[in-house]
């Protein structure tokens, strides 16, 4: 069990998706927070090592059917299923549940003061994913499907605006990171998204709405950071050595 505390909850991830699931019921971030070693992302986290560990022992890798394997798939495919899934779920939740956190703090503040804060970090984190999407889309994820279709072509590179792939990469990476400590407060600030008991349809609909938007965060952004990102990279270079 040591090896498996070492590693990181990105290589676990990798190894077996499904893994995500006790991630997520754990409530460790595995997409922006991937890099950490297991056991320091169970201590963030609060969650004993052993239970994790235990937990994800009993993961079937067999069992995964229902989960697509993008290791191996084109590249051009995996850009088509983020943006088609969960782009196109981002850009419909997030106004819907911008107003909801609008509605729920102006009926409910003066009893829970937490609500202003939760709205606030919800309209930043609404504003930081609809200018990062747009970036994605309009230059980041055309210029991977360039290189992807040069090189099978044997046509030389794409001309991009910047020097190399990994440059408009790190600052997704960047981005993903402010986009999760957003998330991260939030989830803290309504208490792992649970509602008082006494609270209204509206309130427990956001709360419910809240959960379900940071668990595709995590799926969609554990695309990005550790398949498609890192394959792009290393198609990058692939480019490199055929040059030489």
């Amino acid at each position: 069990m040591t090896l498996v505390a070492e590693k990181t909850v990105r290589e676990i991830a990798l190894e077996n998706p499904a893994t995500v699931r006790v991630f997520e019921s754990l409530g460790i971030d595995y997409c922006c927070g991937g890099r950490r070693s297991l056991s320091e992302a169970c201590l963030i986290a609060k969650v004993p090592l052993a239970q994790a560990q235990e937990l994800l022992a009993k993961t079937d890798q067999s069992a995964n059917q229902e989960k697509e394997q993008w290791s191996d798939a084109p590249l051009a495919e995996l850009i088509t299923h983020i943006v088609n899934r969960h782009h196109t779920f981002v850009r419909q939740e997030l106004p819907r549940l911008e107003a909801l956190t609008a509605k729920v703090a102006s009926k409910h503040g003066p009893a829970h003061p937490e609500l202003a804060a939760i709205h606030e970090f919800f309209t930043a984190l609404s504003q930081e994913l609809f200018a990062h999407l747009l970036k994605e889309e309009e230059i980041l994820f055309p210029y991977i499907q360039k290189m992807e279709v040069a090189l099978a072509n044997g046509t030389p590179a794409p001309e991009g605006c910047f020097g190399t792939v990994g440059t408009p990469i790190a600052r997704m990476f960047a981005e993903h990171d402010d986009v999760g400590e957003l998330t991260a407060k939030i989830r803290s600030l309504s208490s792992d998204f649970k509602a008082p008991d006494d609270t209204c349809p509206s309130y427990r609909g956001l709360y419910h709405g809240l959960a379900e938007f940071e668990r595709d965060l995590h799926r969609h952004i554990h695309l990005e950071n550790n398949i498609l990102f890192p394959r792009a990279v290393a198609l990058e270079r692939r480019f490199r050595e055929v040059r030489q």
